[in-house]
């Protein structure tokens, strides 16, 4: 199965969170799935990290090569992505979530998520 974990997902493996549910490690864990990061968590990190503040320092850099090093694959960013995010109900209005939502939903992968919001939303997504 292709998996497209969320952003906070991404963090909490790379930083070996105990956070991560077991569920969630099982299927990470999982050789037969594939794992994909969007470039939209990058953004995101970029973002967050440019805000320094004193709770989130993440290398945006050492982050992405971290995440190929462990076989992670990118998912890039397209228009046909972005109109997807048109579609979508109301439910959170976070544009990066809403973004992966529709990456997950026009690729035919699962996204995993942490974020009981963005699990709310019909479509391939679950909570774990």
């Amino acid at each position: 199965m292709n998996l497209l974990i969320d952003t906070h997902l991404l963090l909490w493996v790379a930083g070996g969170s105990a956070k991560l549910s077991k569920e969630a490690l099982q299927m990470i864990n999982d050789d037969s799935n594939r794992l994909y990061f969007s470039a939209v968590s990058i953004l995101e990190v970029v973002i967050k990290n440019a805000l320094q503040r004193e709770d989130f320092y993440v290398d945006p850099n050492l982050f992405k090569r971290g995440l190929v090093d462990n076989g992670y694959e990118e998912l890039v960013i397209t228009s046909a992505h972005s109109l997807g995010v048109a579609h979508l109900p109301p439910i959170h209005k976070d544009p990066f979530d809403r973004l992966l939502l529709a990456q997950a939903e026009l690729e035919g992968f699962l996204l995993l998520t942490s974020d009981a919001v963005v699990a709310q939303y019909p479509g391939p997504v679950q909570l774990v």
